[in-house]
């Protein structure tokens, strides 16, 4: 079987089904119905992807999510509920990279998984593009075409959305950069009013940057804007 899949959702129909079209896609797939099982599960082996539904009976998908963001960047896909925005945002604020509401087509999910799986491995394959773009400033290298990420010489572990707002950050070096634009360019998706994606993407972005928060040397806020590297 191909690359590992998590599925945590505690109705056993659900779960089933997704199954058997992410096998069908050539993935192997295991199946957890809470969050402690989810995570036992990571700690032995992390997956490619993990599938993490909001209603669980021991934790709420959000918090798993945050929980594992804390020590691993694999992507995951929050399942939310019909035509709840606050649920999608939050979720992307909480590290997601995706999200799809319930009831869902499995064809659509497993696109979705087929979607985030190619774009980690450009990620790490580092495909050379044309025209590639690469920065190289008071100590901080960026390289668009093996998407690394070097800081005073340590390299940053960093998941493919995080590299991507740097990365247009810095194309953008020395214009202030709306959370809207951010968003709209990151995401590939229109702003949502009270979105807080984008801030609390920049907050761990500026942590794994070893970034002071009263006076960033890299990541700058620009009040009433957005932000800027200058």
């Amino acid at each position: 079987m191909g690359e590992t899949v998590l599925v945590v959702d505690d109705e056993r129909a659900i779960a089933d089904l997704v199954e058997v079209y992410l096998k069908s896609e050539g993935y192997s797939v295991i199946k957890r119905e809470d969050a402690a099982g989810a995570l036992a599960s990571i700690r032995r082996e992390p997956p490619a992807l993990a599938i993490l539904d909001v209603m669980l009976p021991d934790m709420d998908g959000f918090t798993l999510c945050h929980t594992i963001r804390e020590t691993h960047n694999f992507p995951i896909i929050m399942l939310t509920a019909k035509g709840e925005d606050m649920d999608k945002i939050r979720g992307l604020t909480l590290g997601a990279d995706d999200y799809i509401t319930k009831p869902f087509n499995p064809l659509e999910l497993a696109a979705r998984v087929k979607a985030q799986l190619r774009r980690v491995r450009h990620y790490d394959a580092g495909e050379v593009q044309a025209g590639a773009a690469e920065f190289d400033f008071r100590g901080l290298q960026l390289s668009e075409a093996n998407h690394k990420c070097v800081l005073f010489g340590e390299e940053l572990a960093l998941t493919p959305r995080e590299f991507s707002i740097l990365l247009y950050l810095c194309q953008q070096r020395g214009r202030a950069v709306s959370s809207e634009e951010l968003f709209e360019k990151v995401w590939g998706e229109a702003f949502l009013d009270n979105n807080n994606t984008v801030n609390s993407h920049i907050a761990r972005l500026r942590e794994k940057m070893h970034e002071s928060r009263k006076n960033p040397k890299f990541i700058k806020t620009v009040w009433g804007v957005g932000y800027t590297i200058e």
